[in-house]
């Protein structure tokens, strides 16, 4: 039996140089790894099961990109967390669309955490109702830059201009988050 540093180093070429066959051999080996780490990150069996998935697949279109002097598991686990933070914002999505089920809302978990949600709150409240958008479909609702420019009708470059006028105006309105933290 072969070292499994030496195995993924063998598989990993495989993958590079465009062998479709080695992603079983991928799987094999990474598979319940990359399945935790999508699980820790979901917190739902059947989420973490279509993440591992489609990090599987990112991994297969990304792997001739892959630096074969690096070990893969790094790669792959960081490849399964973008995966999961999909999964999870399409879910969201999903969920809010639903009109007919209540949104679960968690309260943070000390009053630190209810200020400073509070405060974060209050910060978008003052941005311009454009700007307001922008940052509360982008962040609150987990949306794309470009979903956010279908879902409001305008250019993906105004989304962009908006979300960096927020993002300046927010930095600006909630310093004091940062000094009381520090």
């Amino acid at each position: 039996m072969m070292e499994p540093e030496l195995e993924s180093i063998r598989i990993m070429r495989r993958l590079v140089s465009g062998d479709a066959s080695a992603i079983g051999p991928l799987y094999e080996q990474f598979g319940r790894a990359v399945f935790t780490v999508c699980y820790r990150a979901l917190g739902d069996r059947m989420l973490a099961e279509d993440a591992t998935q489609q990090a599987f697949i990112q991994a297969w279109r990304a792997a001739s990109t892959f630096d074969l002097s690096r070990e893969p598991a790094p790669w792959l686990y960081a490849i399964a967390r973008r995966a999961a933070v999909d999964v999870y914002r399409k879910e969201r999505r999903h969920r809010a669309n639903r009109i007919d089920e209540p949104e679960i809302v968690a309260l943070p978990p000390s009053f630190e955490g209810m200020w400073e949600a509070w405060e974060v709150r209050r910060a978008i409240d003052r941005l311009g109702a454009d700007e307001r958008q922008v940052v509360k479909l982008t962040f609150l609702h987990g949306f794309t830059q470009e979903e956010t420019a279908r879902q409001l009708g305008i250019p993906l470059g105004t989304v962009k201009s908006r979300a960096h006028r927020a993002h300046r105006r927010l930095a600006v309105l909630l310093a004091h988050l940062r000094e009381a933290t520090a």
